[in-house]
Parts: C-alpha cells; structure tokens; sequence
C-alpha cells in the first residue's frame, strides 16, 4: 500500500493535507491547512510532522498557496504580492538544514517575480495569482514524482545483487512527493523480483527508522528487520550488509552529503567493513553554491528530544546536551551518489557539477 503523505484538495482556496508522522506508527492522522493556518504550516515543518528534505519543499511550496488565500479576493496587486513575499520568507525560517526548502521556495518566488512584472495593476486578480501560484507547487509536487522514479530505476540497477541493505533514517514515500529516493531504489528492486531484505537502524533520538521506515516497508510488504543504531556494525560484521543506502538533506558541490546524525558512523563502518555505501537524493538536494560539507548549516534541536523521549525522562535533571539534527558524510566515504540524472561514482566535483547541470 503507497503512502501519500502530502495532498492538495480543490483549487486555490483548497486545503493542504499532511500526515502527521509524530503520531506514526501509532496513529495515522492528517492534519488540513487552508487559510489562516501559515502558522501552522511553519510549526508543521519545524516539529517534524512533515519531514524529509523533498517532502519539506513541497510542503512549503503548498505553504504559500496557504499564506495568501486570505486575498484570493483582492485585487490589490502591491498588497497580494507583498504577502506572498512576506510568506516565502517566513517559511525560509522554518528550518535550516535541507536545501529542498530553500530550492522550493526559490521556484515560487522566481513566480512571484514574474507576476509583478507581468501582471498588469489595473487588472489584477487574486484568484488569478493564486491560481498560477498552486499551479507551480502542484509542479515541484509532481516533478518530485518524476525524480524518485528514476532515481529507483538507477538505483536498483547500481545495487544490482545487493541483497541485504542497511537503511538509516527515513528516506522514503512518507519523505518525499513519490516513492522515496533510498527506499524507492529499494522498491523498484522488489519489483524487479529481486530478494531484497532491509535493515533498518531505528535512527535514535527521535526514531524514524523504526517509527517510519519499517512502517512503510511492512505497509509494501517489504522484508524488513529492526536494529539499534549501535547494532550496524556487528551486522555488518556477520555478513548480513552488502550495501548501504541513505537520503540526504544537503549535498555539496564536492559530494559531501549532510544526512541524519548517525550516517556518518554508518559510513565509517561500511568502509571498515569494505560495503558500499550510497546515497540517493535529486539533484534539487545539491548545493553548488557551497564547496564542501564544512560549509553546510548543521540544525541544532531541543534537547527534550534526547532527555525526554517521548515524553520520559530518561537523563538526570540539568546535565547538558549536544543535539545536532544532522551530520555529514564525506565524498570520499561514498561509492555512489543517485540521482534522477544517474549515478555519481566516483563522487568527486566535476561529476557532481556533471550530473547536476541540466536540473
């Protein structure tokens, strides 16, 4: 069973629909915005109820659709415009780290550029300008679609005969607009009839391994085991991984790749243990504007997250916290980056500037 976890209902004063993957495996619920509720799009985003570096972008583009239904009505061109500005950059603050939402958000301000200077004042229409705002987040939508299809179609040629994979994170349908970028290589490959058998670390402190991958994959009826994060390496080590493949959030122009905390060290293990490890992301998640991973922002997050699991606290009263959201990977680390373009291998810059340039 796909899951669809971001959705646009009706026309520009539709609502915007979103699975809340706090409640997950739990729980199913959607949450609905329209208008009025930019603020709530902004908190669904910054607490993880949309997570996921493509599926933020979405989610953000639908978010100014939100922001300006209010002036669905007007036909004040200053005034609409001006809002949808004023959206655009409030969203921009939502978080730091995945560059799929700064790129989304570009493309709706590229738009918003072109209406005011093609749109003449004395015939504005609101409803007009949201139309064709809607119209180009229904795009990023669908061309999301587009790119995790063949990026699974890449991919699971790249991982051909690669049976046991280890997953960290989630980098599936629930993270994006399609079937994921690391899971849909692994969901073409089931496709294909190959005996695909995932590990799937629980991806600590807020365990979207184990709260949505292993959801998804049982939804897809995919094999899949659980693990500890600390568990990887003596997998590995048993002869359990013959490859590894995780999403990315920010990938830089030299292909040092920003994924959750954790990748790193399942990187470093993969390397010890001689396994390749890949990642899988579109080329909307590259960066050129930045040369290496030193450059890309890291999100620091509440330390309840880590002294208070779930709600318990798990840790002494007062004891001081690291929490970054993210770590990074370096290019050298990493057989394989796949794109919608292809496969980056070796991963150096001039591959990736290769790979990146007609995106």
């Amino acid at each position: 069973m796909k899951t669809e976890p971001i959705r646009w209902s009706g026309g520009p004063a539709g609502t915007l629909h979103l699975i809340d993957q706090t409640l997950l495996p739990l729980e199913f619920a959607e949450l609905d915005f329209g208008a009025g509720d930019l603020a709530r799009v902004f908190e669904a985003i910054r607490k993880l109820r949309v997570r996921g570096a493509p599926a933020i972008g979405i989610s953000a583009a639908y978010g100014v659709c939100v922001g300006v239904q209010h002036l669905l009505e007007t036909a004040d061109k200053e005034i609409f415009l001006k809002t949808a500005q004023e959206t655009i950059d409030y969203l921009r603050t939502s978080r730091p780290t995945a560059v799929n939402l700064f790129w989304a958000l570009e493309q709706m301000e590229n738009l918003t550029r072109e209406l005011a200077e093609t749109l003449p004042a004395e015939d504005f229409s609101g409803l007009a300008a949201g139309e064709r705002l809607l119209a180009e987040a229904k795009k990023i939508h669908e061309d999301d679609r587009r790119l995790c299809a063949k990026i699974g179609e890449y991919g699971a040629e790249a991982l051909d005969n690669r049976l046991g994979i280890l997953t960290h994170c989630n980098a599936g349908a629930l993270a994006t607009g399609g079937d994921g970028t690391a899971l849909a290589v692994i969901y073409k490959m089931a496709e294909m009839g190959k005996k695909v058998h995932v590990y799937a670390d629980e991806t600590r402190p807020l365990l979207q391994g184990a709260r949505l991958t292993a959801w998804e994959l049982t939804r897809r009826n995919i094999p899949v085991t659980l693990i500890c994060d600390n568990m990887a390496g003596q997998v590995m080590r048993e002869g359990r991984i013959q490859a590894v493949i995780v999403g990315a959030d920010r990938i830089a122009s030299n292909g040092d790749t920003a994924n959750k905390i954790g990748t790193y060290s399942v990187a470093c293990l993969a390397a010890m243990h001689d396994i390749p490890f890949y990642v899988a992301a579109p080329t909307t998640t590259f960066d050129l504007a930045i040369q290496d991973g030193s450059e890309i922002p890291i999100e620091q997050r509440d330390p309840a997250e880590i002294t208070h699991g779930f709600g318990r606290r798990t840790a002494p009263e007062g004891i001081g916290v690291y929490n970054p959201a993210f770590d990074v990977t370096p290019a050298r680390l990493i057989r394989g980056i796949i794109t919608e373009n292809g496969v980056i291998s070796p991963v150096n810059r001039e591959n990736v500037l290769r790979v990146c340039q007609d995106r």
